[in-house]
């Protein structure tokens, strides 16, 4: 699949089936990560392939941070929604945690430069999982980026993580998608006054 095919084709794939997804085919979209454009090389991705069980202290990690905001997480309610929170991680055969570790060692280096390298990295995980066949979706939100999760992964406290990756083969109808025309977001400036 060529890059531009992969690009307007590929979707957030939310259902997968529990096929193990082979080992290599994880190794390319990690491969895939490491190529993407960093500001003086620094890398700062980090990555965590989390399969067979491991994903389960993931979800216990999410669990946790979910009682902490129940009124009263003996209800039945609340069991029931710890227990949705906890077996989250289970939705897909293989979940990459990725996180930015910045680099200490350049002072010019600025955070926000580090996270927009590791999103790179990210899409370009997007596209190869898409190009290789399978389904990915990438999920963040409040836990993701909790302190407890970047515990888990013994982040530094300078790091942050920037997403979930839940890979699988796609268990559901290919999808088809629509952007604004490049004309509404795109602005072409050829003259100084173009500015005024």
């Amino acid at each position: 699949m060529d890059v531009l095919s992969a690009i307007a084709t590929r979707r957030s794939i939310g259902k997968v089936k529990e096929d193990p997804v082979p080992s290599e085919l994880i190794h390319q979209i990690l491969e895939a990560g490491t190529w993407a454009p960093s500001h003086f090389r620094t890398e700062p991705w980090r990555f965590f392939v989390l399969t067979g069980d491991a994903r389960k202290a993931l979800g216990k990690t999410l669990a946790s941070l979910v009682e902490k905001t129940l009124e009263d997480p003996n209800s039945e309610e609340s069991q029931k929604r710890l227990e949705r929170e906890e077996n989250k991680p289970l939705r897909a055969p293989v979940i990459i945690a990725v996180a930015v570790e910045p680099t200490t060692a350049n002072k010019r280096v600025m955070m926000k430069e580090e996270v927009a390298a590791v999103c790179a990295a990210v899409q370009n995980m997007l596209l190869t999982a898409h190009a290789l066949g399978l389904g990915a979706i990438w999920r963040t939100g409040e836990s993701c980026y909790s302190n407890e999760v970047k515990e888990l992964f013994t982040l530094s406290s300078e790091s942050e993580m920037v997403g979930l990756l839940y890979i699988g083969y796609p268990d559901m109808k290919e999808m088809t998608g629509k952007r604004q025309a490049v004309s509404a977001v795109t602005t072409w400036l050829e003259n100084e006054e173009d500015f005024a």
